[in-house]
């Protein structure tokens, strides 16, 4: 069977294609959907795996920090490597690392063999992703870009709704590595869906990948790549950890960690498509009102997690911060210029960096006596210090419209 031939759509203008084209979306969905898991399951059995290779609990969150760094070290390589890649096969390749490098996690001996293959399976992560929304973006109108973006990272949000749950209990129930192994699959079925369903484009030839790199001269990438990387990490602060603090503080059982974690994905799939929607309206008022959120769901955990009701409830309002997540990569677009590739894979190295801050941090108030819920401490102060960047961002751009500068805000 042959793969469709597309090559067509880079002669179309942005937007011909409606948003009920939904094959190319469905396949970059699965493909999130297999990264949503692999990143986010570990969380649900950090106790399993410290058990099985012999460290602690905190030293068990430093593979989510290997991962998180994979992304932050791996987005930016792969974007400007293949930078003339044709789109689709770009996408295939990296999903075929994500998916080998998911298998052999599931076979490490010990805690280093673990954490460099946590390591590895972050590589591809942010390039697919930032591929992926470009796909995405430019197969609808201009006004519906976040939506479209939403649509395909659906899979993310999908994958902590379903996907972890299930990878959870799978963990639970034949060993943590058992978890890897279904990753491993979900993503092999996406580069097959990939191949069949995704346009085969071709990014700008006449952009070279040192033309790419030009997006870090640009002060505006910069400050939205900081808000994503600080004001995101306090969601990761209190979310990796979130297992043994409502076992601990809530009185949760074992058997209730995957119906935690379902509400936590439910969060992200109603703050997914609620942001999407909103940045198409209000760009900069959405990524501002997202901080402030996410200060008033993390402060709210610290009274309501001595209640396991209560504690659930705001776990689902902390999934809900992911709403800044489609209005951040629409920005990235806005200010890049020709640099999207870059741009749009830096978006998820600002993501990670947020994983990895977020769960040192919230490791390191939890190893100095503060308890389990000092975590949304640390995660207050981080989307606080997140809504400075933003103002800051917001400020500069605001100069520069009023000088001219081709840095200007085109997203407010």
């Amino acid at each position: 069977m042959n793969s469709p031939d597309l090559t067509h759509l880079d002669s179309v203008e942005a937007g011909s294609l409606p948003v009920s084209n939904t094959l190319p979306l469905l396949a970059l969905g699965v493909g999130s959907f297999a990264i949503g898991t692999g990143e986010f399951v570990i969380m649900g059995l950090l106790p399993d795996v410290a058990t099985d290779l012999n460290i602690t609990i905190p030293q068990a969150g430093h593979t989510i920090s290997a991962y998180a760094l994979g992304v932050v070290i791996g987005a930016p390589l792969l974007a400007v490597l293949g930078a003339r890649w044709p789109r689709r096969a770009m996408l295939m390749a990296l999903m075929a690392l994500f998916g080998l490098a998911n298998f052999a996690s599931a076979i490490a001996p010990d805690y280093i063999t673990m954490l460099f293959m946590r390591l590895l399976s972050g590589f591809p992560h942010g390039t697919f992703f930032g591929i992926a929304a470009l796909v995405a973006a430019s197969l609808v109108p201009r006004n519906k870009r976040a939506q479209a973006v939403a649509l395909a990272m659906l899979g993310l949000s999908l994958a902590t709704l379903f996907g972890v749950p299930l990878a959870t209990g799978l963990g639970q129930w034949l060993g943590w590595r058992s978890a890897f192994v279904l990753v491993g699959l979900v993503a092999m079925l996406s580069v097959l869906l990939i191949w069949r369903w995704v346009p085969n484009s071709r990014p700008d030839q006449s952009i070279s990948p040192l033309a790419e790199l030009g997006a870090l001269k640009n002060k505006q990438v910069w400050l939205t790549l900081g808000i994503g990387a600080i004001g995101f990490g306090g969601m990761f602060a209190v979310f990796s950890y979130i297992k043994p603090t409502m076992m601990s503080v809530s009185g949760l059982t074992e058997s209730g960690v995957p119906l935690v974690l379902a509400l936590f994905g439910a969060g992200m799939v109603a703050g997914n498509l609620l942001g999407a929607r909103l940045a198409d309206k209000s760009l900069m008022n959405t990524i501002g009102g997202s901080l402030l959120w996410s200060a008033l769901v993390l402060l709210m955990f610290v009274f309501t997690a001595s209640n396991l009701y209560l504690a659930s409830f705001n776990v689902f309002l902390i999934g809900t911060v992911v709403a800044i997540g489609p209005a951040l990569q629409i920005r990235l677009m806005d200010v890049a210029g020709d640099a999207q590739t870059l741009a749009a894979a830096l978006n998820h190295s600002a993501f990670n960096f947020a994983n990895a801050a977020g769960a040192l941090l919230g490791g390191m108030a939890i190893d100095a006596g503060y308890g389990w819920t000092s975590t949304a401490w640390v995660g207050v102060a981080l989307s606080l210090a997140g809504l400075l960047i933003f103002f800051w961002a917001k400020a500069d751009a605001e100069r520069d419209e009023e000088s001219g500068s081709p840095e200007c805000c085109q997203g407010a």
